[in-house]
């Protein structure tokens, strides 16, 4: 005797999915995009003229060359990513404790951890640039100001990112130490640290790549690296020197990244 096979439920229908308001979305953007490049004269006229003299300098830059001071070169791209290392440095450590102080599943004050978090977004708000100058001005042209520069706004970048990360851990673990007698200290030491210890370090690691590049601006004003010698090439229009510079900071930028890459997947692994 055959059995019957039970109903299948019913199911409605898909609906069509509603596409009008998507051609809608489009042409306003494009009419934003069109009023804004006409605001600021960017007429078809100068786009050309602007796109034929890119690629006069463009022209200019071949062979990119030394000028026959590559070991002054060499020493302004090393003090850059000594100066990307220090500051990333300095910006973890510095974040650490305060990310902690802003973690809501460890500080149970609503003021203290409002008051901290309004300090992560006075340090993060202003521009690395910005603080360059104000650095500069303090303590003198040179690395070290370039140094500060780079992690003071990082401290409130990473402490955030830090938080974050802490308020997301599972309490479990957390609560497992304190069932074993540990104080406070101890379950965030062993209990919640742990957690997020790889995310915060590749947090680090995007942090170091990101300042690689920035250092190599900061030089524009005065706060030490490589880019003091590449604002030098193009004020004097030696441009093939300065193509050099770019393709050493562009070597420069990708050994970090194959070096952060390494040291997440051997932390994944571990």
């Amino acid at each position: 005797m055959k059995r019957s096979l039970p109903p299948q439920e019913a199911r409605p229908a898909p609906r069509p999915a509603r596409l009008g308001a998507t051609p809608l979305l489009f042409g306003l953007g494009v009419l934003v995009l069109l009023v804004g490049l006409w605001r600021v004269d960017a007429n078809p006229a100068r786009i050309w003229e602007g796109l034929s003299r890119l690629g006069w300098l463009f022209a200019l830059m071949w062979p990119p060359s030394p000028g026959g001071v590559l070991p002054e070169l060499l020493h302004g791209l090393a003090e850059s990513m000594a100066m990307a290392f220090l500051g990333t440095l300095i910006a973890a450590l510095v974040a650490l404790p305060l990310a902690l102080l802003g973690a809501g599943n460890i500080v149970g004050s609503a003021m203290l951890r409002f008051s901290v978090r309004r300090l992560y977004d006075g340090l993060r708000g202003i521009d690395t640039l910005i603080w360059a100058l104000i650095f500069v001005s303090a303590v003198g042209m040179g690395p070290f100001a370039g140094i500060l520069a780079l992690a003071v706004p990082d401290v409130g970048t990473l402490a955030k990112l830090f938080s974050e990360a802490l308020e997301g851990a599972d309490r479990r673990q957390v609560e497992g130490v304190r069932a074993g007698g540990s104080g406070r200290l101890l379950a965030v030491r062993f209990g919640l640290l742990p957690q997020v210890a790889p995310l915060m370090l590749s947090q680090v690691l995007y942090t170091l790549e990101s300042n690689a590049r920035s250092s190599t601006v900061l030089g524009i004003v005065g706060a030490g690296g490589i880019g003091l010698a590449l604002s030098d090439r193009i004020r004097i229009n030696n441009w093939d020197e300065a193509a050099f510079i770019v393709l050493m900071i562009l070597v420069m930028v990708a050994a970090i990244d194959l070096f952060s890459r390494a040291v997440r997947l051997r932390v994944i692994r571990a």
